[in-house]
């Protein structure tokens, strides 16, 4: 069977810690994260402005712009059960903890919740686990691939996201 396979890569800078770590990742510190989105199809687009593609790299550039590096680059990213870390980055005028209801609201809701009314007035984008490589894959890949989906009318899906920390480790995920 012919398959087709594309990928499209973007790179932020953000912060993370990993608070039950038994090392030094549970220290407040950043990554210069490298994402890779793969898509495949078993057929290339017949028509149109896709024609002779699995999806335009251009629709991927901007997708993972928009839901990745314009809600985490040069931001911190967090769990919401860090709650030392949260309590630290409250609002100093939130004495009865509605900020951190408004984010786990937010996070029960849509799987994220991204922030600026912070105490550091700083990009907060929390989610529901900790935020190792493996779970922003699995996170990343979620948010996306739906939007892979719908754009290609079915035709293209997103196989997989890797999300390398460093330069020599990486984690990804597909479903199964």
């Amino acid at each position: 069977m012919t398959r087709y396979r594309v990928s499209r890569r973007i790179e932020i800078d953000a912060a993370h810690r990993i608070p039950d770590h038994r090392s030094q990742c549970r220290h407040l510190h950043g990554h210069r994260y490298v994402i890779e989105a793969v898509c495949e199809a078993g057929e290339l687009h017949r028509r149109g402005g896709e024609r002779g593609m699995v999806v335009d790299f251009g629709f991927l550039a901007e997708l993972m712009r928009r839901e990745i590096e314009g809600l985490c680059d040069h931001g911190l990213i967090a769990a919401i059960d860090d709650q030392q870390l949260l309590d630290c980055l409250a609002p100093a005028d939130d004495p009865e903890g509605q900020w951190w209801r408004r984010l786990s609201e937010a996070v029960a809701r849509d799987g994220y919740a991204l922030d600026q009314a912070n105490a550091l007035a700083g990009r907060l984008y929390v989610i529901a686990e900790p935020p190792t490589a493996e779970v922003l894959a699995a996170h990343w890949f979620q948010r996306l691939a739906p939007r892979v989906a719908e754009v290609s009318d079915g035709n293209a899906a997103m196989i997989e996201m890797i999300v390398w920390e460093t330069p020599n480790c990486w984690a990804s995920y597909r479903p199964s």
